[in-house]
Parts: structure tokens; sequence; C-alpha cells
């Protein structure tokens, strides 16, 4: 199968989970992604925090992304694969497909896939491989499912900080990429209008929080009013009816004031000032600074731990935008194509 035919498969995709989320809303099922909803719902009674609207913002995400022309440039400087790897992938399961692009960068790329999935992220991706292949025919010959990962090339794994220790013991002796906890943080000049406000809430409550692009952390000029960041946050407040949100919003309320750490609070979000980087589920710090190379230094010193910095700098991803990465925005800054064209 050559790259122009699996680029059509995947773009294939990307207009059907547009179709989805347009048939959907005219209670319409002619298309292929027909089994869809009852798969989404099997995968948030597995993970609770998988709600079909973070689904559906997942979807949305890869259907605007999945087009032709974007895989066309993505790819475009893609040599060609004579040898084709065998390269393990084990998924992390924190938000809805996470794992996805590891598998795109690999397939594409005309290497083989073998995925150990998440327990907590085992439905969607086996669902859209699997249909897919139903109609391209071909494409079961770039991937499987494995339990365990054996007999590879090369892996491509995520994890915990922990498991990273591990992983890179056991896989020391074959390439790979180890994908450890990072975070991401955001700066405020002070000049953010209002409507910045409400697109940075995306960045810090979009998948409850969980991912790696989410906003755990905000450096605010001195004397910025923080209750214009409560107040650009109203819209979100029904996550607090998320019983799994709430009992982590109640337990570190409960832990602070024991503690008798200062906090603010509007009753769905805790705002505590302080140097860390990774807040608590429903916690959200922040630092106040005197002058911009505090935080330049901060960030420099903390690089390994970050995986976006949310902004209105050049260098800076705009808010509202951490959750919507472009094909080369790679995890962790590893251009994964490069990597797998250099084994």
């Amino acid at each position: 199968m050559q790259l122009e035919e699996r680029i059509k498969i995947f773009s294939f995709l990307g207009q059907n989970l547009e179709s989805f989320r347009t048939d959907l809303k005219q209670n319409q099922g002619d298309f292929f992604l027909k089994d869809l909803k009852n798969n989404m719902c099997l995968a948030e009674q597995i993970n609770p925090w998988f709600t079909i609207d973070n689904q559906m913002y997942s979807f949305d995400y890869w259907s605007k992304t999945l087009t032709e022309e974007n895989l066309k440039k993505w790819l475009k400087k893609l040599p060609k694969n004579t040898q084709p790897k065998k390269i393990g992938i084990i998924c992390a399961g924190n938000i809805p497909m996470v794992g996805f692009h590891d598998i795109l960068s690999v397939i594409l790329s005309g290497n083989f896939a073998s995925i150990k999935l998440s327990s907590k992220d085992n439905v969607l991706i086996p669902y859209f491989l699997d249909e897919l292949s139903k109609i391209f025919k071909g494409l079961k010959n770039f991937y499987e499912f494995s339990p365990k990962i054996q007999e590879v090339d090369a892996v491509i794994a995520t994890g915990s900080n922990n498991t990273a220790r591990y992983f890179e013991s056991y896989f020391k002796n074959i390439p790979h990429i180890i994908r450890r906890n990072r975070t991401s943080v955001a700066v405020f000049s002070g000049k953010e209008t209002d409507a910045d406000l409400v697109n940075f809430a995306d960045d810090v409550f979009r998948y409850f929080g969980l991912g790696c692009r989410n906003v755990t952390q905000i450096f605010i000029p001195e004397g910025f009013d923080l209750n214009r960041i409560f107040k650009a946050f109203f819209s979100w407040k029904e996550i607090i009816n998320h019983h799994k949100y709430a009992n982590n919003y109640d337990y570190n309320k409960a832990v602070y004031l024991m503690n008798q750490y200062e906090i603010i609070e509007n009753g769905f979000l805790l705002l505590k000032e302080s140097d860390e980087l990774k807040s608590p589920l429903a916690v959200l710090f922040y630092k106040r600074y005197k002058d911009m190379d505090e935080v330049r230094n901060f960030i420099a010193q903390h690089n390994e731990q970050l995986q976006c910095v949310v902004g209105n700098a050049t260098n800076q991803i705009p808010f509202g935008q951490a959750q919507k990465p472009r094909l080369d925005d790679y995890a962790d800054g590893i251009d994964t194509l490069t990597w797998l064209n250099s084994l």
C-alpha cells in the first residue's frame, strides 16, 4: 500500500468524523461509523472521565486535523522507507485517543504498529482502525493490538515517571522514545482581554485537566485581578456535577483548609498560590511576578517538565488552543517522523 492510499484512508476517517457530528445533530445515521455511539457509551462506562462531550471534542479535533491537505503537508518531507520496522506503541489512557498520533505516525511512515492499549482507553482506537480495515483491506497489514510489546525494532512508550524508569530499563537495548509526566503553564502579561480569558478556560478544564497539555500553573503580574479569571471561567461551572471531579474538588479543598493554606474558590475550582508546576485535579496554581525575566528563567529551568506554554507572545500557544496541536506539534518536542525514519 502506497503512502497516497494511506493518506486517503485517514482523510476518509476525518471526513466521516465530521459527518458523524453533523448526522448526530440531525438524528441521522447514514455513515460508516454507525456503531460509534454504542462504542462511545462503552468507553465512558470503562472510564468515566471519557464523557460523551470530551469524546466529541476529540472527534471534532481529529475531523479538522485529518484532512488530505494537512496530512500531505505534514508528510511532504517523509523519505521513502524501503525497510519497514515493527514499532511497539504503549499508549496512555488519560484522555480519549491520546495515543492515536503515535499510531498515525507509525502507519503513515510505512512501518508496522504493535499497539498496547491502556485499559482506560481500549475502545475507540480499535473501533476506528478495525472499521477502516473493513473498507481498506490493506490497512490491516500495518497494525496489530497486543497485550505485550515484544520482538519489536523500536518502542514509543508513554506513562508516568515511575513507569518510564521501568520502560527505560526494559527497552534499553532497542531505540525508544519514553514519555514521562509533563504539564503546561500559561503566562499572563496583564494585557489579556476578557475573550482571551474565556478561551483560556478551555486550556484548564478540557478533559477535566487530565492531559499534559492542560494548564496547571499560571504566571500573573502583580496586581492582576483574579476575579477576572473566575468570571471568565463561569461557563464551566457544570463541571462540578461530574462525581469524580467533585470528589477531587472536595478532597483538595479539605486538605488545604485543614493545613490552613490560603485558597480562593468559586464552587468548582480552587486557586492556590504556589511555585509548583503540577496542580492537583480541580486546582489551579498561580504565581505572581514582578519582571518577565523571572518567568523566562523559571520556564527555562523546568523546560523538561513542560509540554506547552500558553500566552499571547509569539513563541507561545494562543489561549484556547492548547488541546488543538498541529500534526507537527510533537509530544515532548521529539519529531516522531524524523526519529522513525532514522531507525
